[in-house]
């Protein structure tokens, strides 16, 4: 069994996988083929936005926006203390402080309430200067953007909606990716969306904010490429990925997205009552990068991992170490009383196998395992 599938998916798009890369090296255009072009044009018309800008990865989408914005020395980013280390971690490079939030227990992701009261100590202590707000989509299901966005008004904050894995999902059919001043997602192979290496992207309405992003993401070009009108980066995907990933976009909106929410609610009528299994709040909709359920402590979840381990079913823990913990932030203060949601999910949460090519055995074997194991 596979956590998540990435072979099945290949075997059933074998022939189109295969002519797409075949396609590429054929005509050897491998940095800015016309894929590149087209896989934008056709991202940008699945979110609802104006503006597609691929890159190398989800990390650089993010920090080519720090750049863009001018984030620096003396800013504060806010960023939810459970998620993965590369939201806070483009904040630091720049110089900028990322101020980490405790989560909603429910739905895993930045807590409205405790996101402004963040906000308004760091106001009240007037050191730093509060520039941004980074909601990330966690395990599929879109951040409160509804409040955030209420927020961010109130005190002239920018929101960079980090979507990475959150692509897919959307609040009454405003997809994910669309919220805020700027959204990024990656396209790495375990993501909802992923290529076979390393790709990401980020989505605007901003005109303006689009044309500095381009010439950012290679090596701050004016006209042309020898025509370098500011300090960029290096930041491309390449033509392969992006014509894999036109491949795999159509199976995602064909197929894929209802295939996971098929297999969220089986595993969903089958582990109720089990253990606390994942709630999507009302007209939400999720892209399930992750099921993730809750067990009542470490020493229970520690135990059915191994025990699902020795069945031979793969399972993850994200996260085990929220980012207040993260040794490189060690020079952050904080008081570890405000995040007790997160200090308990590092230690009650675990991942099952998902993805739109699991079977029912497999999902039945899953669940039989875990039943087993808890009675």
């Amino acid at each position: 069994m596979e956590f998540r599938d990435l072979k099945a998916q290949y075997e059933k798009y074998k022939p189109e996988i295969d002519s797409a890369i075949f396609n590429v090296i054929s005509n050897a255009n491998f940095i800015g083929g016309k894929e590149v072009n087209q896989l934008e044009e056709q991202l940008a018309d699945f979110v609802g936005v104006n503006h597609c800008i691929t890159c190398a990865n989800g990390t650089e989408a993010m920090t080519l926006l720090m750049m863009a914005w001018d984030i620096k020395g003396g800013d504060a980013v806010y960023v939810p203390d459970f998620t993965f280390f590369s939201t806070g971690e483009v904040v630091s490079f720049r110089g900028a402080t990322p101020v980490f939030v405790d989560v909603d227990r429910e739905t895993f992701n930045i807590d409205p309430l405790k996101l402004e009261k963040a906000i308004i100590k760091t106001i009240e202590e007037g050191k730093l200067t509060p520039k941004v707000i980074i909601p990330v989509d966690l395990f599929g299901l879109p951040a409160n953007f509804s409040q955030i966005e209420k927020i961010a008004e109130k005190y002239n904050l920018k929101i960079l909606e980090d979507g990475a894995q959150g692509f897919g999902g959307n609040i009454n059919g405003k997809r994910a990716c669309s919220f805020g001043d700027a959204a990024t997602t990656s396209f790495f192979p375990a993501k909802p969306l992923g290529c076979y290496g390393d790709g990401g992207a980020i989505f605007t309405n901003d005109d303006e904010l689009a044309g500095l992003l381009k010439s950012l993401k290679i090596h701050g070009k004016g006209e042309d490429k020898y025509d370098n009108v500011r300090i960029g980066i290096n930041s491309r995907l390449d033509t392969i990925q992006a014509a894999i990933l036109k491949v795999k976009l159509e199976a995602f909106i064909n197929h894929e997205l209802e295939g996971v929410n098929r297999v969220y609610r089986l595993y969903n009528e089958k582990l109720s009552g089990l253990v606390e299994v994942p709630v999507i709040p009302e007209g939400y909709y999720s892209s399930f990068a992750q099921y993730t359920i809750k067990l009542k402590n470490k020493e229970q979840r520690d135990g059915l991992q191994a025990h699902l381990k020795e069945q031979g079913i793969p399972s993850m823990i994200y996260y085990v170490k929220p980012m207040h913990r993260q040794g490189a932030f060690s020079y952050l203060p904080f008081e570890d009383k405000d995040f007790e949601v997160t200090n308990e999910l590092c230690d009650i949460v675990l991942s099952l196998p998902m993805h739109p090519y699991i079977t029912d055995e497999e999902i039945q074997a899953v669940c039989e395992a875990i039943e087993g194991y808890l009675k």
